[in-house]
């Protein structure tokens, strides 16, 4: 346009006046372009959101593909920042530990949960070597031998009982991402599965070795028939054993599987107290003084042969471990609570710290003893699965030489007081040392 200008005025004004007007005008058109280049530098290095400068002309065409790139370019680091937003919420929120660490194994990111199972700060523990928050050998040595395929199972620092698993895992150029997981259940499962194997096999060993044992003598040797009758009860003892221990188990499967269904029925608790008592009376073949009160009439909801279970166990237990001319007292009574079920022995009685143990699948107190008397060390386990099944609670009290009190409660809901007359005892079953109290 500055050109065209000056032609016109050159035949006009003379050669002179055109070319001083020609390079007043491209003067003019440098400055302009100058100004528009200041304001493109100043933007350049201006933070990222400042806007745009406006321009005219070919500079407003670049301006405009510039403000397109810019918003493109916003766009994907929009995109970008919502997705790393979305990864680190979803690190935070899984149940395992996350650790990211960079070639050198120092920590650069952790989320909450391995930030509690590991002590991990990361104000204060960024750009920190692993090793020196997680100092187990048996971590450092996984570490540093670089077989990362399996992980390594360490105690935790930060809480006693806590069982980790930890397993680091590659990725990108160096870095690497440690994951760590509470297997404190898992672990316990574990042991229990090897302790109960490890229990069932001893327990069937010593029978089925007394009954090795007199096959083989009555296979090699010619006995006379007293001695023979005699070997023969002695592997009928045994085999008994065996059944009572299969049985006990079976009846324990049954109760912790999650498909066994609980058959509830309205029944009267009083037969069921008679026949625990006479259950107990013929298991003690007089040797103790058993007593029964039943303070309250009512009906229980729930299963009725589970229940009778438990009470017998309990009942047997006082039994067994209660010396010959000793008492054993059965109560049952109904309150606002619900009702209440007490068997009270004066027998050797249990040392506090056995008695959290007391419900411990093959737990004995004095295993001998138990062994002696034909108890197979699953009696209580039942009896807490039954009351667990029952919404129940059993509450136990002893001391050494002053006998126990267990006492089963049954919750308000699944117990029924009831009036009217009450049953006559078995007058047949009741001795002197052997009594029952209907009130």
């Amino acid at each position: 346009a500055v050109a065209v200008v000056a032609l016109l005025v050159w035949p006009l004004a003379g050669a002179v006046a055109a070319l001083a007007l020609l390079a007043v005008g491209m003067l003019a058109v440098a400055a302009w372009h100058l100004i528009q280049l200041d304001a493109l530098a100043r933007w350049a290095g201006a933070p990222l959101e400042q806007a745009v400068p406006e321009g005219r002309g070919t500079w407003a065409l670049a301006y405009a593909a510039l403000y397109r790139r810019v918003r493109l370019r916003s766009a994907r680091q929009r995109d970008l920042r919502l997705a790393l937003d979305r990864f680190v919420s979803g690190a935070e929120a899984l149940p395992e530990g996350v650790v990211l660490l960079d070639g050198a194994n120092r920590i650069q990111w952790a989320n909450p949960r391995a930030q509690t199972h590991l002590g991990i700060d990361l104000r204060r523990d960024a750009g920190t070597p692993i090793v020196k928050l997680v100092r187990q050998p048996a971590f450092v040595q996984y570490l540093a031998k670089g077989d990362l395929s399996e992980p390594v199972v360490i105690d935790s620092q930060r809480e006693a009982g806590m069982t980790l698993s930890i397993q680091i895992v590659p990725f990108g150029m160096e870095e690497k991402l440690l994951m760590s997981r509470d297997i404190t259940r898992l672990e316990a499962v574990a042991r229990l599965r090897r302790d109960f194997i490890a229990n069932v096999s001893h327990e069937l060993k010593t029978p089925l070795t007394v009954l090795t044992g007199f096959l083989e003598t009555l296979a090699d040797m010619r006995l006379e028939e007293r001695q023979r009758h005699r070997y023969l009860a002695l592997m009928t003892e045994q085999s008994q054993n065996m059944q009572r221990l299969v049985d006990d188990l079976l009846t324990l499967s049954a109760l912790e599987s999650e498909h066994s269904v609980l058959l509830e029925t309205d029944f009267a608790i009083v037969p069921l107290l008679l026949q625990v008592s006479a259950d107990a009376k013929a298991l003690s073949g007089g040797r103790h003084e058993i007593m029964l009160d039943i303070r309250d009439q009512a009906n229980v909801l729930g299963s009725r042969d589970e229940l009778a279970s438990a009470f017998g166990n309990l009942v047997s237990n006082a039994v067994r471990y209660t010396p010959d001319g000793g008492r054993i007292a059965l109560d049952w009574r109904v309150s606002a609570n619900g009702g209440e079920f007490t068997v009270s022995d004066t027998g050797i009685g249990i040392a506090t710290e056995q008695i959290p143990r007391l419900t411990e699948r093959f737990y004995r107190v004095d295993r001998s003893r138990s062994r002696a008397t034909g108890g197979t060390g699953l009696g209580l386990a039942i009896v807490k699965h039954v009351l667990i099944r029952h919404q129940a609670e059993l509450a136990i009290d002893s001391a050494p030489a002053q006998g126990s009190r267990f006492t089963v409660r049954l919750p308000a809901r699944r117990v029924k007081l009831v009036t009217g007359a009450w049953p006559e005892p078995d007058v047949s079953s009741t001795t002197a040392t052997n009594t029952a109290s209907l009130r």
